[in-house]
């Protein structure tokens, strides 16, 4: 089983933004559904099977991880309903689990078509070997590695899985816009080719994901909000359905806009016959004048001799009296016609 990626591909990562709503939940997969997206995220998560109830904070938590998940992640029945919701609406449910349970959980509740994973799970081999063996495509960010860890995680999916989605990624909330490596996607593309290329941004606004997709990225991930008053771990790094809606938009462009077939195409014609240079006398001259490099010169419409052939004519006799600024003509020039 695979997953079609003809086209940039952008999943809508609402992760924990719901707060423990299961409405609000609904909400937010129909706004990602009405904006374009392919795909809306969510996590799946069992705190007591992820963490230690005491574990280093970061800047972007307001609260301690667990408490704040013991509050607000979903049970594996609200998921259920979130992915029928999900298949009812026409839009991919997409889902990380945080642990080996938790993982098992969905796959044996849900069985959904592909798993991403998180950064923070990249090096955890044997979590990845559970998940492996489900046989599906698998996502994976690659924030906070070094490229020897990702070279190892590669190597051990790669054969294992039907389909590998390598995400470039800065883990940070947010970073600087310095430190998200965007020139690392086609480096990727190059060390990683059994894996499609994607980008998983965590900056506040869309302009880096926009630049992944003219580097390359074939998916795109992005945080989003439908209430920027809500607090809580990922609210410094989530766009509004507005943003979103730019960011699908800009996304399917700026693909089109990758064709590398240069050709001159047939809108271009009309303007082409007046945006051009032509030669055109700059003084009317009498027959049999010899053409000096003043006589002459390009301006528009693009209809006659083109300019570059200026150098063609002087030292030329004309055959004919000719008018200033008139087009010249090969006619003009009995040893020309």
């Amino acid at each position: 089983m695979k997953i079609s990626i003809d086209r940039p591909l952008v999943i809508a990562e609402i992760a924990d933004a719901h707060y423990g709503s299961l409405d609000r939940a609904k909400e937010m997969a129909k706004a990602s559904k009405d904006v374009g997206c392919d795909f809306a995220k969510f996590q799946h998560h069992l705190p007591s099977f992820e963490m230690l109830r005491n574990i280093p904070e970061s800047s972007n938590m307001k609260e301690p991880l667990y408490e704040f998940l013991e509050k607000n992640a979903l049970t594996i029945e609200q998921h259920i309903e979130l992915k029928e919701y999900c298949d009812s609406i026409e839009i991919k449910y997409l889902c990380t689990p945080f642990s080996r349970e938790a993982a098992v959980e969905i796959e044996e509740n849900i069985s959904p078509d592909l798993y991403k994973i998180g950064s923070g799970e990249l090096t955890d081999i044997p979590t990845l070997d559970i998940i492996a063996n489900f046989g599906k495509p698998m996502i994976v960010s690659t924030g906070m590695s070094t490229i020897e860890e990702i070279d190892e995680t590669y190597r051990f999916l790669v054969n294992r899985v039907p389909q590998l989605v390598l995400m470039n990624c800065t883990s940070a909330y947010p970073p600087s816009a310095r430190d998200i490596f965007l020139s690392f996607i086609p480096v990727m593309r190059d060390r990683y080719p059994g894996a499609t290329i994607g980008h998983s941004d965590h900056m506040p606004d869309i302009y880096t994901s926009l630049g992944a997709v003219a580097l390359g990225a074939m998916v795109v991930e992005k945080h989003v909000t439908i209430d920027s008053n809500l607090i809580g771990p990922d609210d410094g790094v989530s766009i509004t359905f507005s943003e979103m809606s730019r960011l699908v938009t800009g996304v399917n462009e700026i693909y089109q806009a990758l064709n590398s077939d240069k050709k001159v195409l047939e809108s271009e014609l009309p303007i082409q016959k007046w945006a051009r240079r032509s030669l055109v006398y700059l003084e009317s001259l009498d027959a049999g004048t010899v053409i000096r490099p003043e006589h002459i010169w390009g301006k528009r419409p693009g209809t006659g001799v083109p300019s570059k052939n200026y150098t063609n004519f002087i030292g030329k006799r004309l055959t004919r009296s000719v008018a200033k600024n008139t087009l010249l003509r090969v006619e003009d020039f009995e040893d020309l016609v």
